[in-house]
């Protein structure tokens, strides 16, 4: 049973939609594709209370094409599709009257209005590819995240403060199911709060950063090819280790080609080791389709370059990211080293997929909405899973709330973060409000210059000249 309301619930009265477009330093590989810029969708949204004030909040989330929608579609397509669906969210969000706390909202509009937007844009074009749920979160997320972002403003405080039952009619048994074999696991009467690091801003002000090594990154001098920017920043992995002081690197594979990715986690690991790295991971993405191609790599790995193994903190989404599809059994891979969703872990239902296949734990984004990472994040808690939070290459304000959910998350170890890698200066004038948000240093990124209000963006201190709107 629904709870009675909240002095505190809010309506959402405006909505705004703005595109950035972002053009790469270096390219980024994204299994079969590459990635050579991006465009940011930022959307504002006005909520007002019961009092009748109102406050503005923002988010943003970079619309990447390859990762949300991997397809035979040209790049063309499948972004003007994408940014046609953002267009149909806002007015969608700006016509949803809901009143609520925007966990509440969000998981409602979520459930009874994304399928049937999905659907409909399907019908108006019924020749083309229907778009993926991923790609239909991710073109939500801006406006979710504003939506938290908007509710902190509105009543003075950090958004990380009012995931408690001051400020929520509904307790997580109202947006969650236990495992069916996990019986003493109970959602009634509990709520997010319980999930999340108390205080995180404080306790977590600098998280350990990891680094993405893509598959066309020259590691060292010697594999330059002579076509690498020349703009002040570092090219090869050896710099970057130098530069950041960098700890933890994340490994991007093929999944297609065994031998190539052993060489490749090799050679990394060799230089991380030479460089007094910590930790390596290493993401496939989504291209993998038997379990014995990652077991024999593994076990090459124990076998042949034990440090290497142990250096290996997790594995990252081998197989296609439609679970419901592919439903694979990842148990033999868990059974070496943790496996953890990302592309699939569209919701926590598909992380309760992931558990009974065998899964270890779950890669959070902010990409996939607000509400969409705090109650998956508290479902995989619930039941024991790990949790890491894991980057979209997130530039400008989609940096700082995809760093918030990180330092509140309990994460294995710290936060992958690689914006500053692919365009830092796309994010200049968000930077030069949060310095250490958009440069690591000594391995970390710092959260200390972040604001009392929302996801603490300083939005007003930003210096940053928006074109006009495309949806308002």
């Amino acid at each position: 049973m629904s709870g009675e309301g909240r002095i505190t619930d809010i309506r959402v009265v405006a909505v705004e939609l703005y595109l950035l477009p972002v053009t790469t330093r270096v390219p980024l590989k994204f299994g079969p594709e590459v990635m050579t810029g991006v465009t940011c969708a930022r959307a504002r949204v006005t909520v007002e209370g019961l009092d009748g004030k109102t406050a503005a909040g923002w988010g943003e989330t970079p619309l990447n094409v390859q990762w949300a929608w991997p397809s035979s579609l040209s790049y063309a397509a499948r972004h003007d599709r994408m940014v046609d669906f953002c267009r149909v969210v806002a007015a969608a969000w700006a016509g949803f009257n809901q009143t609520g706390h925007p966990l509440e909202i969000g998981s409602d509009f979520l459930t009874q209005l994304l399928p049937d937007l999905i659907k409909s844009a399907t019908s108006l074009a019924p020749e083309q590819e229907s778009i993926p749920f991923l790609a239909a979160l991710v073109c939500s997320s801006p406006f979710d995240v504003a939506l938290h972002d908007a509710f902190g403003n509105l009543h003075g405080r950090d958004i990380y403060e009012l995931y408690g039952p001051e400020h929520l009619s509904r307790d997580l048994s109202e947006f969650l199911e236990s495992a069916s074999d996990a019986q003493a696991v109970s959602f009634a009467g509990r709520w997010p709060s319980e999930y999340l690091v108390p205080d995180g801003r404080s306790v977590n002000s600098k998280l350990s950063a990891w680094h993405l090594v893509g598959g066309l990154d020259p590691l060292t001098d010697e594999d330059r090819t002579g076509d690498e920017p020349d703009d002040g920043y570092p090219v090869t992995l050896s710099e970057w280790i130098d530069h950041d002081g960098l700890r933890c690197l994340k490994i991007k594979l093929r999944g297609n080609d065994q031998d190539w990715d052993l060489d490749r986690i090799v050679n990394v690991g060799q230089l991380a080791v030479s460089q007094d790295c910590t930790w390596l991971t290493a993401d496939f993405n989504c291209t993998v389709t038997e379990t014995d191609y990652v077991n024999e790599i593994l076990d090459r790995l124990r076998d042949e370059y034990p440090r290497l193994y142990g250096m290996l903190l997790y594995i990252e989404q081998p197989f296609p990211y439609e679970l419901e599809r592919d439903r694979i059994d990842a148990r033999s891979i868990a059974a070496r080293k943790p496996v953890f969703l990302d592309e699939s872990a569209h919701d926590w239902q598909h992380v309760r997929l992931g558990r009974e296949l065998g899964w270890s734990g779950v890669a959070l984004k902010t990409c996939k909405t607000q509400t969409g990472a705090i109650l998956s994040l508290c479902w995989a808690k619930a039941h024991g899973m790990p949790v890491m939070v894991q980057d979209l290459a997130n530039p400008m304000l989609a940096q700082i709330s995809h760093l918030r959910l990180a330092a509140h998350s309990g994460t294995i170890m710290g936060v992958e973060t690689n914006g500053m890698q692919f365009y830092p200066d796309a994010s200049l004038p968000e930077s030069a409000v949060h310095p250490g948000m958009f440069r690591r240093q000594n391995g970390s990124v710092d959260l200390s210059s972040l604001g009392p209000t929302g996801f603490g963006f300083r939005a007003n201190e930003i210096l940053r000249e928006l074109p006009p709107p495309i949806f308002e």
